[in-house]
């Protein structure tokens, strides 16, 4: 095994050595993001996004100051926040969504249908990627532009466009996997 102290500055973007420490710390940043986040899907995307930033950041690694485990279950911990604060974000959008829907009265004519449609849209998109479920609800369900929605978003029009599509097939997909058959 490739030495990964703290005695000498390993080269962690080194394939061997990251797949060293991707064997051993990976399953535990997992349980950690789980037991945060109660999501087996948003606690493998943390695990995902720490080796991401560990691999981008590696030059930045300090073994004087701590160990690679400690170092990564920082990222953790910032990845986790960072998780957190975007599903907040999220759920206060939809809470102002459905208040402005109630208040330009909004009301369908068959509202049971319309109100067990919208929870289980809700629960589909709740188990898509927080990125995605952004990027569907602003453009798709409350129509607004791609051009102001990635300008918020702080991402390129065509990653904005990228999360749209990949994120209704997502949802597809779930509604499938719920049982939901689509209109005819």
């Amino acid at each position: 095994m490739a030495h990964i102290g703290r005695r000498r500055r390993p080269d962690l973007r080194g394939n061997v050595v990251f797949q060293e420490i991707y064997a051993l710390h990976a399953a535990e940043l997992h349980r950690f993001a789980l037991r945060q986040l109660g999501d087996d899907c948003a606690a493998e995307e943390v695990v995902q996004e720490v080796f991401l930033r560990a691999w981008r950041s590696a030059d930045g690694f300090k073994p004087e100051l701590a160990s690679v485990r400690v170092w990564l279950f920082a990222i953790a911990r910032n990845v986790v926040i960072d998780e957190v604060r975007s599903r907040l974000r999220n759920d206060k959008r939809m809470t102002a969504a459905r208040a402005a829907a109630a208040d330009a009265g909004e009301v369908s004519k068959d509202f049971v249908h319309t109100t067990i449609d919208g929870r289980l849209v809700q629960m589909g998109l709740s188990r898509i990627n927080a990125d995605q479920r952004a990027a569907v609800v602003e453009t798709y369900l409350r129509g607004r532009s791609y051009r102001d929605v990635a300008a918020e978003l702080e991402v390129p029009q065509a990653t904005l466009r990228s999360r749209v599509h990949f994120g209704l097939k997502a949802l597809r997909s779930v509604m499938a996997d719920m049982g939901v058959r689509t209109a005819a």
